[in-house]
């Protein structure tokens, strides 16, 4: 049995067995719902206090809730957990749902102080063993501990701010609607007091020095979510202090069926940068990498300039065709010369392609790229650039998967419109006079059957062709236009 068919099996098995338990213990809910519930909310429940938030990853939500929701039961609380545990992915990732929300897999709404007390004591008894991510700006309860806890709203309410936009929010004693702050660092409001004795995790006299207070300033934060962050940074290594790029990888971060995590990406990226860079491929020079507090950081050079994503959406007018044509035949030779080092990138899309100020094009985020003789049996790469249909091709190969992510890219850069995977538009009902020989490749690329995707290489060449017939089209064109004139 290979690797694939055993995530397959574990998959299955998990999500049958969460099925079941949330069928017993989280028998409300409502069709397509993020959330079930563990029973219809009474008047005795209070509108706000101390919630508990129960953290779990994708490998152990359903060991958590088999552990924690028959004694939940017993005591009547009302809790809930995620409807699937496709959605437990989504939580965890911090995109969907936002960073704030990473690790609150389970949410308990305790009545009373003395209640949450007691809990979360059980709560923490009971799953202390099992790993989980860190929730954001919740308080812990104990180091290393999978409870954590806030003071909020149960209630879905909302207030208004001097500025017009909508927020949480909850009750003032005196009856004042107040934000909800769910990234204000765990700092209950000043009316209540915490009811629960943190212990505190003891350190060293001397601690270590971190490269992060040393020599790795971070000063703005370019993207944050479940596996990590990624920083604008400062290096202060070397005679005069310059611009740097530091990745996060968090231990425990966006877990996914195969147990890696955002501490095991970044490590990858670091091996596949240092490979590519070794096959003169022009991908982000590393500086250093160092782990802290468990957590892996990967140091590289800071590359000013837009992704191609964003600076089309800059400009007013699409790429011209020679441009477009241009771009195509540097794409498709940067994913050529990445699969001649022996490995697929898994995430070619415009956002991935860095345009300097020269006109260069650098390829950034290797995080799920794999060997190309060890194909990864799960997928990585980013929807629309993503084919239909991500079996692992014949002999193997996860190749297939870049090609069609190339033909997605140009057909990006040609009609400004990010491609309908199920049912993409003509090319040509998007554009007027593109060639059709352009539009070939690009069909090509985007097959539904991945054996008949033309090699990157042989893309590029193609695209070439088609640069070298325009510009012998043009300057026939040109010379019948000169002697017209001189006739």
């Amino acid at each position: 049995m290979n690797s694939d068919e055993n995530i397959s099996i574990l998959a299955a098995s998990l999500s049958a067995r969460w099925k079941e338990l949330c069928a017993g213990y989280l028998p409300v809910y409502f069709e397509e719902a993020t959330w079930r519930y563990s029973r219809e909310v009474a008047p005795g429940d209070p509108a706000q206090g101390w919630k508990l938030h129960l953290s779990a990853n994708l490998l152990t939500a359903t060991e958590t809730l088999a552990r924690v929701a028959p004694g939940l039961r017993r005591r009547g609380i009302l809790f809930k957990g995620p409807a699937s545990l496709e959605e437990v992915r989504r939580i965890n990732c911090g995109l969907s749902h936002g960073y704030s929300q990473v690790g609150k897999v389970f949410t308990i709404y305790p009545r009373t102080d003395v209640e949450a007390r007691a809990i979360a004591r059980q709560l923490h008894r009971l799953t202390v063993d099992l790993s989980a991510p860190p929730v954001p700006f919740d308080l812990r309860y104990r180091p290393g501990s999978c409870v954590y806890y806030r003071y909020g709203a149960f209630d879905q309410l909302e207030m208004e701010t001097p500025e017009g936009t909508r927020v949480p929010a909850m009750r003032h004693p005196d009856g004042r609607l107040v934000p909800d702050l769910r990234d204000a660092g765990g700092a209950p409001p000043d009316w209540v007091s915490d009811p629960f004795t943190r212990a505190k995790a003891s350190r060293p006299a001397n601690p270590p020095a971190s490269p992060l207070k040393t020599t790795f300033r971070a000063f703005r934060a370019l993207s944050q979510r479940g596996k990590g962050g990624v920083y604008q940074a400062i290096d202060l290594s070397g005679s005069a202090p310059r611009f740097c790029l530091l990745k996060e990888g968090r231990r425990g971060g966006e877990v996914d069926w195969d147990g890696r995590d955002g501490h095991w990406r970044v490590r990858n990226e670091e091996c596949v940068l240092s490979q590519l860079r070794m096959a003169g491929i022009r991908v982000p020079a590393i500086r250093a990498s160092f782990e802290v507090d468990g957590h892996y950081y990967l140091v590289t050079e800071f590359l000013d300039g837009e992704n191609l994503q964003r600076a089309l959406a800059l400009r007013r007018r699409r790429l011209s065709i020679p441009h477009v044509l241009q771009r195509a035949v540097q794409i498709s030779t940067i994913v050529a010369r990445i699969h001649a080092a022996g490995w697929v990138w898994r995430d070619c899309k415009p956002g991935n392609f860095l345009l300097t100020p020269s006109g260069e094009l650098r390829p950034i985020d290797f995080e799920g790229a794999c060997p190309v003789e060890e194909p990864d049996p799960l997928p990585w790469n980013t929807a629309p650039f993503s084919p239909p249909n991500l079996e692992i091709a014949p002999h193997g190969s996860r190749l297939p998967e870049d090609l069609y992510a190339i033909g997605a890219t140009i057909y990006f850069l040609l009609t400004g419109r990010l491609i309908e995977v199920a049912n993409p538009m003509p090319i040509s009902s998007l554009r007027r006079n593109v060639p059709s020989a352009l539009v070939a490749i690009v069909s090509d690329l985007l097959d539904p059957n991945p054996a008949r995707r033309p090699s990157a290489d042989r893309a590029a060449a193609r695209f070439q062709a088609v640069i070298a017939q325009t510009r012998r089209i043009g300057q026939a064109l040109h010379s019948v236009n000169r002697s017209a004139v001189h006739s």
